[in-house]
């Protein structure tokens, strides 16, 4: 069975970014909108045989409104935001303990693998951590390299540095954006 997702565009301090939603209201994807092949890739992913439907929602999701709220300020606008994603078992327990980093703090992949009680996993926590589908929400962004360097972002370095900052991290690099 096809699943139907509503999707919104929307601009945000670092650019346009796209959420879609099932008819549950539960979060399935966030991503920027320069990104979008990315996107529908991991949607593809997620979805495999079932398939999706993508539509334009006519009308502001909660998702939506808490992504402004977010991006206004009020950092724990996200927290409770209700999910729903495909992803390996695996996947979805490293997503589960991303959002339970606080905004303003941030962790190592080694840090990450301990927290889910498998040390030697740090690999396979990076994988999984850079095919998280829904930025933001699940703050893929506050995991830093062992010795707190930027790392790789699927929304880029500058917008991971961007966030982090809007959260009141101090960081020493400088990313243009």
């Amino acid at each position: 069975m096809t699943d139907r997702l509503f999707v919104e565009h929307f601009d945000t301090p670092t650019g346009q970014m796209v959420v879609a939603t099932g008819a549950d209201e539960r979060l399935r994807i966030a991503d920027w909108s320069d990104h979008e092949d990315r996107m529908l890739l991991l949607l593809r992913r997620q979805y495999r045989a079932e398939g999706f439907e993508l539509r334009e929602r006519d009308r502001k999701s909660a998702a939506r409104r808490a992504f402004e709220r977010y991006f206004d300020g009020e950092l724990d606008a996200l927290d409770a935001l209700p999910t729903l994603t495909g992803g390996t078992d695996f996947q979805r327990q490293v997503w589960a303990a991303l959002r339970e980093i606080p905004a303003g703090t941030t962790w190592s992949y080694g840090a990450l693998a301990n927290h889910i009680h498998k040390p030697a996993a740090v690999r396979a926590v990076g994988l999984a951590n850079g095919a998280n589908p829904i930025a933001i929400a699940v703050p893929c962004h506050r995991v830093l390299g062992a010795d707190g360097t930027l790392t790789g972002y699927g929304g880029g370095l500058a917008r991971k540095q961007w966030l982090l900052r809007h959260e009141g991290v101090a960081l020493d690099a400088e990313l243009p954006f």
